[in-house]
């Protein structure tokens, strides 16, 4: 043992013993090095504010100084990044989405059954298809009560009728015009037809007194009609150049009525 011990002696000569090492870790405990490393003496610092936490805790959550039943409004909506907006009262009639509004419905009935009458070239410029097929039902409907099944000559005629009128006034109008504008004009003019086929019911139009009423009825429509084209597209002083085939095309729907 004597020897193993000599051994172990000589094998590293050193200095260092088992009471330094303790001292060297109360040393790294005390180091100074990092501001919020403090040798802790027994006592606590109460000059330190309430709300300090050492770092790498969380601090404290702020109190809520609200009421339980009404919280504070953090966020307010401007009007316009308002889904609904200010509700259904803004919204416009179902009607009127529809592009149906009666009040110029009634104001291009009254333009057509008065052909002297001036029109409104802003509200006879809409395409306003409501009217027209309501005529074009009432106008077959006084052929059924005569005994004439004409439905489908009345639909295929206004419809080829239409589209040469529009090839028609494209060229001779500056501005042009839509489709549903020249069909919305034709038929509301065809309300005087839905009087002389309405007259073919009661009495025969083959007669002498038949072909005036006929003649009287296709220029009121074609009057009226070349007026409402007029004043819609400012085609001033071209009334009669209009007028001449919507006469030709208001001819067809009385000949239907006649035989």
């Amino acid at each position: 043992m004597a020897g193993f011990d000599n051994i172990n002696t000589d094998f590293y000569q050193s200095s260092y013993s088992v009471d330094d090492q303790n001292q060297n870790q109360n040393q790294g405990y005390t180091n100074t090095e990092h501001p919020n490393n403090k040798q802790y003496d027994g006592q606590y610092d109460y000059s330190q504010p309430m709300g300090y936490s050492p770092p790498g805790m969380m601090a404290p959550q702020q109190p809520y100084t609200g009421q339980i039943f009404q919280p504070a409004q953090t966020y307010t909506p401007s009007p316009a990044q308002s889904m609904y907006g200010s509700g259904f009262d803004d919204e416009p009639p179902l009607l009127e989405e529809l592009g149906i509004n009666f009040d110029h419905i009634w104001q291009k009935t009254l333009t057509v059954l008065h052909p002297m009458k001036a029109a409104d070239g802003s509200i006879m410029n809409e395409t306003d298809l409501a009217g027209p097929m309501v005529f074009c039902l009432a106008f077959g409907a006084t052929l059924l009560l005569s005994g004439k099944i004409q439905f489908g000559y009345v639909y295929g005629i206004s419809a080829i009728g239409c589209l040469g009128m529009y090839c028609l006034l494209n060229l001779m109008s500056m501005t042009g015009v839509s489709f549903g504008c020249v069909a919305s004009v034709l038929g509301y003019c065809l309300l005087p037809m839905i009087l002389l086929s309405s007259f073919a019911v009661l009495l025969s139009l083959q007669g002498m007194v038949g072909i005036i009423l006929t003649a009287a009825i296709i220029g009121w429509c074609s009057l009226s009609a070349s007026k409402i084209f007029i004043s819609a597209l400012a085609m001033d002083g071209q009334q009669l150049l209009v007028a001449y085939p919507c006469g030709l095309l208001y001819g067809v729907f009385a000949l239907i009525s006649v035989f």
